[in-house]
């Protein structure tokens, strides 16, 4: 008997054990984007056709998209029960907040509001297999880890837009764009419907914007700053019907996406005024845009024009009922109103100092009649140029300047910026890359890093700042699978850095989810950029580092610009730079190569890692490995500026010093300029140098830009330890060009001693 009972005993505390052990728990949920709180439990609940729902009618659009979800995914149907419930708890302060707790017998979605509820649907969504994506799942039931997330968004505003003016894009796909949206729990979908080179809704009451303004006679091929330019001669566009516009409505609206309409003015107006010649300052009849780029023939500012816009406005306020209306007010030349008899006779009615004002006084005017109507505006920062209209809110692009203006006037924010945003920016340095705008490049790791609070702001002032949104621009992505390739897995990024608390987020971390998303986002037949498997590499103390965003990969690389194969050496530790390189690197799992080759030229020169000074620090945004990247051996990009060794100066004069340690024997100084007018980038016109410590200055000629680049070589037979140069800013940007008036940017590339 006493055997038995320790026999018994033995076996219940066995029982215990296995309870406790933390093998009994499933993997940490792999969620996008990464939940506030998220616990996994014991246990696993089993979803089969005996599991139901219950719900009222306050959570009808989660519980409705729950049920199609798992029906249409799979043969499960639901029962009338409450396995799964949805309960209405005022204790969650945030309308988009919500509880997600799942245990053997039951799910439970607690949220305040059905919007809330429907991101824990998204949440739980995450946890059931991919297969439901696509209706391929074929089992009876689902085995779901028992888990409990608590979880509420850091941000008011997330966000996406969509330009359709450049390119158009079916009903269909602006559904399935939304549904990404939805799935990521952002919840705006900024829609830009009017262009210079297409308008894309229907306004009844003005017929011509579907004959003509939707339409342009043909598109520009390849790059905007290729010398000639080519077309394909194709006429191109289309435009989307009322009906259609509330068909996407209601579908968003079922999804909790708020759609803010974008009617662009006074700028972005060409296609418009083809249609109307009347809205121009000048009356002439001109063609719908062919080409990208900025038009100096935008809106009058005359009572017709007004008229105009009021009676658009009324129609597209019966299809959107956002609370928002965006209304543009960027990149607006003012060459035509500053010779227009109309616009300078309202100047002078309306007591205004200048073109400038004079865009406050139609961005106000349009606000006061939008405000009238129970809306409120959004403006890209141009707006703040001549005072800001009363009640707008700003979407910072051009940096974060324009937020912080506007912050500190107590003023809404939605943050944008180029330097983290652009999604029509390039994403990797592969060499087959599509076209991307500008030159710019946004890899996934630095949008990311964004921060939508400005540094700049008190707490106080930061509260204006209502959240941020990806950009995607579409001069060059003619088509949907490159939009999407464009976006993702950027959009991940950027919904994590707006839903999820600061000190959560953790790059491999995310890299590692962003991995595993890539079989949902292969279910969903969503075409992304999987840069994943590749390498990346700097120069750091004693020669040239490689990396990988994934963890435990194996990198094997050359040196001499061969290809890295199955053999080639591992990489242990930094590569020395003794003389010029040609570094080619790949992950490999054993002998087989797993995305694109890593490419990296470095050329030694006698400047290589001494110590470099400068007057004035390079841009937060264009400021590539810092200082020490104008002497690190590694030029920057032939096709941009957004890259790890461009440094780029706003408007200031410029003061170098190397030192090279000791007394060297050099023959020559040569470094480049970047030259885009269109970016407002100038190189400058002529350099000084001087190679002692009492340094007479002698004057270098820059040669002429060749493909954006402008550049300079000094040759030179010394002995010197020390190198000055001295580069002007170029001359204030000349009337006719983008950002006339303005002081332009000098982006300086590496500079070789030899």
């Amino acid at each position: 008997m006493h055997i038995k009972k320790i026999a018994v005993l033995i076996v219940f505390i066995s029982f215990l054990y296995n309870c406790d052990s933390p093998k009994t728990k499933h993997p940490m949920p792999q969620i996008l984007p990464m939940p506030d709180h998220l616990e996994t439990t014991r246990g696993e609940f089993f979803l089969d056709n005996s599991v139901g729902m219950s719900f009222d009618d306050n959570f009808k659009v989660s519980a409705t998209f729950l049920k199609e979800f798992i029906e249409t995914g799979s043969s499960i149907k639901l029962q009338e029960n409450n396995k799964i419930s949805f309960i209405q708890d005022e204790s969650i302060v945030n309308d988009e907040g919500y509880q997600l707790t799942i245990s053997p017998k039951q799910i439970e979605i607690r949220a305040k509001t059905d919007h809330g509820a429907f991101y824990a649907v998204q949440s739980l969504r995450q946890l059931l297999p991919t297969d439901l994506e696509n209706g391929t799942f074929n089992h009876e039931s689902i085995t779901i880890g028992c888990v409990t997330i608590k979880d509420a968004p850091q941000f008011k505003h997330r966000g996406m837009h969509l330009d359709v003016g450049r390119h158009f894009f079916s009903v269909d796909f602006i559904k399935k764009y939304i549904d990404a949206l939805a799935m990521l729990k952002m919840n705006t979908f900024h829609w830009h419907l009017t262009e210079d080179q297409g308008w894309r809704i229907e306004i009844k009451k003005y017929p011509k914007l579907q004959e003509i303004a939707a339409f342009r006679d043909q598109t520009l091929i390849g790059s905007y700053n290729a010398d000639p330019q080519q077309f394909d001669g194709k006429r191109y566009g289309g435009f989307y019907t009322q009906e259609e516009i509330k068909d996407v409505v209601a579908y968003a609206r079922r999804r909790h996406v708020t759609i803010i309409p974008e009617i662009e003015m006074p700028g972005h107006a060409q296609a418009a005024i083809s249609a109307y010649p009347e809205l121009g300052c000048s009356g002439e009849q001109i063609k719908v845009a062919e080409t990208w780029g900025v038009f100096d023939h935008i809106f009058c500012s005359k009572d017709e024009t007004f008229e105009f816009l009021e009676n658009v406005l009324d129609e597209v306020l019966e299809l959107f009922p956002s609370k928002y209306i965006h209304i543009g007010g960027d990149e607006a030349p003012k060459t035509h109103w500053e010779k227009c008899p109309n616009c300078q006779q309202r100047i002078k009615e309306e007591g205004l100092k200048d073109e400038h004002e004079l865009q406050n006084y139609f961005i106000t005017r349009i606000e006061k009649y939008l405000n009238g109507k129970g809306r409120q505006i959004i403006g890209w920062d141009e707006i703040l140029e001549g005072g800001l209209a009363p009640n707008a809110t700003v979407m910072s692009w051009r940096g974060t300047q324009g937020a912080i203006e506007a912050a500190k006037q107590h003023h809404n924010v939605i943050m944008t910026p180029t330097s983290h945003c652009y999604f029509d920016y390039k994403q990797s340095d592969n060499e087959n890359e599509p076209l991307a705008n500008s030159g710019g490049f946004l890899p996934l790791e630095k949008v990311y890093s964004f921060n939508p609070i400005p540094e700049e702001l008190t707490k106080e002032e930061s509260k204006y700042v209502l959240g941020g949104q990806g950009n995607i621009w579409t001069e060059y992505i003619p088509n949907e699978k490159q939009l999407e390739y464009m976006a993702f897995p950027r959009i991940l990024a950027m919904s994590e850095v707006l839903w999820s608390p600061t000190d959560k987020k953790n790059y491999p971390d995310f890299v590692a989810r962003v991995d595993n998303f890539h079989q949902r986002l292969d279910a969903l037949d969503i075409n992304y950029a999987n840069h994943l498997y590749e390498v990346d590499g700097g120069a750091v103390t004693g020669g040239y580092e490689l990396k990988s965003i994934l963890k435990n990969k194996t990198i094997r690389y050359t040196t001499d610009g061969t290809e890295p194969n199955g053999t080639s050496e591992v990489y242990s530790g930094v590569i020395p730079i003794n003389k010029d390189l040609v570094i080619k690197a790949a992950i490999f799992d054993a002998d087989k190569k797993q995305g694109a080759t890593f490419t990296q030229p470095i050329t030694s020169h006698k400047a290589l890692g001494k110590k470099i000074s400068i007057n004035v620090q390079p841009s937060k945004t264009y400021s590539g490995s810092g200082i020490g990247g104008l002497i690190n051996g590694i030029s920057g990009s032939d096709t941009r500026v957004n890259d790890k060794e461009w440094l780029g100066f706003d408007g200031v004069d410029l003061e170098i010093t190397i030192d090279l340690g000791e007394e060297t024997e050099i023959r020559s100084i040569e470094t480049r300029f970047y030259e885009a007018p269109w970016m407002w980038i100038y190189a400058p016109k002529k350099i000084a140098y001087g190679i002692s410590q009492n340094d007479i200055y002698s004057e270098a000629e820059i040669a002429e830009s060749i493909n954006t680049h402008a550049k300079v070589k000094i040759e030179l037979n010394e002995t010197t330890r020390y190198i000055h140069l001295r580069i002007p800013n170029s001359n204030l940007i000349p009337q006719g060009k983008q950002g006339a008036g303005n002081k332009p940017w000098t982006f300086i590339d590496e500079i070789i001693i030899n």
